[in-house]
């Protein structure tokens, strides 16, 4: 069976190049006579790749050197507790901004942990379609916290709010090196890698070192200390081996591709040609408000305004779209609908492919 066009939210497609790289030396690494899969996180074979990991990440998000690099595991959930339990340690209270079921969860979190959490701004009031205007963000906090791209509800910001002395802090698991990004201007980014960088099971976060507290709130398991890892150099227990090393390979991969700006370029073409033609569709439309709009994550409807009728013509969407080779496209259910993810790896041609379903699928339901 020929490769499909895989549009799902995640763990998502990984560049083609890569999984030929990692299927030539599944059986041998390097001259070793064995897998990474097998390798000893200790061993002389390993060590290379997660210290050349480490040196792409820097190398193309320009991490300035006051800020650590940690390969954690756990998934960006357990970031939502990590944040409030090492950054939330002083005046024990935080600025979130809520613009999605993940930014939601992550609040939930910090006050169940303890922190006392003032929700600033919400989009909730339009089902999360838009991104609030929050340009600068005052008050005495230990951080303010956003959720850079919402996977589910197709937003993303285009402002990077003001916090002055607050370390802002941001997860970015589903747009990390879509578009440059200055580092600086952040305390800690985390991102989990299964959108952008590797399959699921490593966990990317980017500290400023002042944030690393040598005491963390009462009662924080060793495990969930940034100190604890950034001292090991994440290496404190068995890191994800072979995570890091796909991930170390899509790194290369992006910086042959231009880097940051590359894939910025890359996917500010895939997602308009999308929009574009939703934007003028006489039978679908974009969801998410212009202004807000992800390049990474695009849901949409029918104009069905029909519930029953609507949820029948998505199920035969989803399935004749699968038939064509275009997989993942079931939108999540509070939105419903559909959703095409279009991360870094999606080629031009697979959106492309889309749009012609999309005409072909109108065309015959209409």
């Amino acid at each position: 069976m020929s490769r499909v066009y895989n549009f799902s939210a995640g763990p998502s497609c990984l560049p083609e190049e890569v999984l030929r790289e990692c299927a030539a030396e599944m059986m041998d690494f390097n001259g070793t006579g064995q897998s990474v899969m097998e390798m000893s996180h200790r061993s002389a074979a390993f060590k290379p790749i997660i210290e050349d990991a480490e040196k792409m990440v820097r190398k193309l998000m320009n991490v300035p050197d006051n800020y650590k690099v940690l390969f954690l595991q756990g998934g960006g959930s357990t970031q939502f507790a990590m944040v409030a339990l090492n950054l939330g340690n002083k005046k024990g209270k935080a600025a979130y901004i809520e613009t999605g079921v993940w930014a939601k969860k992550a609040a939930a979190e910090a006050k169940n942990l303890g922190v006392a959490v003032d929700v600033i701004a919400s989009s909730k009031d339009k089902n999360y379609s838009y991104i609030p205007r929050v340009e600068k963000i005052t008050g005495d906090y230990d951080y303010a916290y956003i959720c850079l791209n919402n996977t589910i509800m197709g937003t993303h910001y285009e402002y990077i709010p003001d916090t002055g002395d607050i370390p802002l802090v941001a997860d970015i698991s589903s747009c990390i090196l879509s578009e440059p990004l200055d580092v600086s201007r952040f305390g800690l980014l985390f991102a989990g890698a299964q959108k952008n960088l590797a399959p699921a099971g490593v966990t990317l976060v980017i500290i400023r070192e002042d944030l690393i507290t040598e005491t963390p709130r009462a009662g924080t398991p060793t495990m969930l200390s940034y100190k604890t890892h950034a001292d090991a150099d994440s290496m404190y227990n068995t890191p994800p081996c072979y995570t890091i090393y796909v991930l170390d390979k899509v790194m290369h991969w992006i910086e042959k591709n231009g880097g940051a700006e590359g894939m910025l370029r890359l996917n500010r073409e895939k997602a308009d040609f999308l929009y574009d033609y939703l934007d003028k569709s006489d039978f679908y439309h974009a969801t998410a408000e212009k202004g807000s709009r992800s390049l990474m994550n695009v849901p949409f409807l029918t104009k069905e305004t029909d519930a029953e009728k609507a949820d029948a013509i998505n199920k035969k969407f989803v399935k004749e779209a699968a038939a064509a080779g275009l997989v993942n496209l079931a939108g999540h259910r509070l939105v419903g609908g559909m959703r095409a993810s279009i991360y870094n790896a999606m080629t031009l041609d697979g959106v492309k492919a889309l749009v012609s379903f999309m005409e072909k699928f109108a065309k015959e339901n209409a």
